[in-house]
């Protein structure tokens, strides 16, 4: 499978003015009242109540647009994102431009965990792959909540467990499956992440995502879709048949949802 080294220099391109603008203009802080007592987020609903309650007035409800890049391989970090309905695509970056996804983090999670893991940078890039709404919280907040030792704490580190399964995981895929198995994989890691059966995403970047030619996804769409597996049409993918997605999907899905079904409860017990 060949790299896409213009494909990815593309989309990995610089926030663009009105990028940078969503992020930067001034968020709505989260309303702590009984008609929306927590938020669309698995990780932060995961919460107790007392760690909520003390974290909720300081998160920060920002649009995450298709293609930002909320942060640089190497670049000091200022926040962490729990995205809502939006994903973000973790790339690892090659010299001549070239990319490929180690991880997707969705609802389910947080993006970056070097604030808290105690590495404050990564060599990775954050990049928005399907557009929607998060919450980010400061550098110092998470550090500090981090640092009580307490319930965050532990869901933080229950969470990173779960993220490193399914980068190694990935690496694995990448090497043994073949590209339609890849490619059933991703898109119901992604279908995870939004709590939905419908994508908004180009062949374009999905073969950047999985670090292939077009032409290999593009085949291997054609494929699932003569299957009736998906519906794909200007760059809208719909899942048809999940359960045949299942069956064809190699045995990575399955362990990176294993272990995340294990270390992240819905909620913890109050």
């Amino acid at each position: 499978m060949g790299s896409m080294p213009h494909t990815a220099r593309a989309f990995g391109r610089k926030l663009n003015v009105s990028t940078k603008r969503a992020l930067s203009r001034r968020p709505c802080p989260v309303a702590m009242d009984s008609s929306n007592p927590r938020p669309a987020s698995d990780l932060l609903a995961a919460l107790p109540p007392a760690e909520w309650e003390r974290l909720a007035s300081r998160l920060e409800l920002v649009d995450l647009p298709l293609g930002a890049v909320l942060y640089e391989s190497g670049m000091t970090m200022s926040h962490v994102y729990f995205p809502t309905s939006a994903i973000v695509s973790l790339l690892y970056v090659l010299e001549n431009g070239a990319s490929a996804e180690i991880a997707v983090v969705g609802r389910e999670g947080v993006v970056g965990i070097a604030l808290f893991m105690g590495g404050g940078t990564t060599p990775s890039r954050a990049v928005v792959q399907s557009a929607g709404k998060g919450y980010k919280l400061r550098a110092q907040v998470i550090q500090e909540e981090f640092n009580r030792v307490g319930p965050v704490m532990h869901l933080l580190l229950r969470y990173t467990q779960a993220l490193i399964t399914q980068m190694a995981q990935t690496a694995v895929c990448n090497r043994h499956h073949s590209l339609d198995q890849q490619l059933c994989r991703w898109l119901l890691l992604s279908l995870d992440c939004l709590h939905t059966n419908k994508l908004v995403m180009t062949q374009e970047l999905i073969a950047n995502m999985l670090g292939v030619r077009r032409e290999g996804v593009t085949e291997a769409a054609l494929k699932l879709q003569r299957l009736e597996l998906i519906r794909y049409a200007r760059g809208h993918i719909t899942v048809l048949d999940r359960p045949g997605l299942e069956q064809r999907v190699c045995e990575c899905y399955e362990v990176v949802k294993r272990e995340y079904d294990r270390l992240l409860p819905h909620r913890f017990a109050s």
